[in-house]
């Protein structure tokens, strides 16, 4: 059962974040900043709640969906010209699940079997991020970034408004400062892991494959040969390749229609 995959500890801190978050945002520092009955105290609150509900369901979609499994009958064409004897029985087979796998398909050893389009295993989604569910955890990061800024933004102007410098309690004073730190700290990591995924998918590389084309390119300037990632296309295309050729629904964590079988990607080579 896919459910059961919230019965995990790292699952339920991130349940127990996210609420945490949300009652001190909205229940603490918009009522004490504006004050939740207000327009602009409900205004604040309304779009607080849309990007903690967008973070949420990006969030079960990066648990639920399957990242992607190797379908038993997938043989590899052998006819491919492009790859080498070597590289063929290097990426071309997993001893471990004794089968064939696809191009970018990698073996997780948490989760005991071949996964398409691996980027990595994440602790806190207790799942693979893969072909099928890279959208959503993009999403997610992405919703949690805006969510986290917005809640910093939020502690700030309140703070600001009260004078906490020079009046109010030393506990109310401690119970902001603490908040707004950590508030901007978990803006500062998300945005940063954001930028990170960013960075991958305008080169259409996943995490594995960004170290795996460092050692390559290593090895082949010790060779005099340069390494170019092959599955980097034009900016464009590598985006629409992960968030779809259709604008309006980048932002949707669950618009996957684009994606086909997750076993044969374009290269350079076949435009050409």
């Amino acid at each position: 059962m896919k459910f059961e995959r919230f019965l995990s500890i790292p699952i339920l801190m991130v349940f127990l974040l996210i609420g945490v978050v949300c009652y001190i945002t909205v229940f603490i520092f918009i009522d004490d900043w504006v004050g939740l009955k207000s327009s602009a105290g409900s205004l604040n609150a309304l779009v607080f709640i849309f990007l903690a509900s967008l973070c949420l369901f990006s969030f079960f979609g990066c648990v639920l969906t399957d990242p992607g499994h190797v379908p038993a009958s997938y043989v590899p064409d052998v006819e491919d010209s492009a790859v080498s004897d070597q590289e063929s029985k290097k990426s071309g087979h997993c001893d471990k699940c004794s089968t064939y796998k696809p191009p970018r398909a990698h073996h997780c050893r948490v989760c005991r079997r071949c996964v398409l389009r691996m980027d990595h295993h994440c602790l806190w989604i207790n799942n693979c991020v893969g072909y099928w569910n890279y959208k959503a955890f993009l999403m997610l990061v992405l919703y949690a970034t805006l969510g986290c800024l917005y809640s910093t933004v939020i502690i700030i102007k309140c703070a600001s408004q009260k004078d906490l410098e020079f009046s109010g309690r030393v506990s109310h004073k401690v119970f902001y400062v603490v908040s707004g730190i950590v508030m901007a700290s978990l803006s500062l990591m998300l945005g940063t892991l954001l930028g990170w995924h960013f960075y991958l998918i305008t080169h259409n590389m996943t995490t594995i494959e960004y170290y795996a084309g460092i050692r390559a390119a290593w090895l082949g300037k010790k060779s005099g040969q340069s390494y170019r990632h092959p599955y980097n296309l034009s900016i464009y295309t590598n985006i629409t390749s992960v968030l779809g050729p259709n604008v309006l629904k980048w932002l949707c964590p669950t618009s996957v229609g684009h994606l086909k079988d997750g076993l044969i990607f374009p290269t350079p080579r076949d435009s050409s």
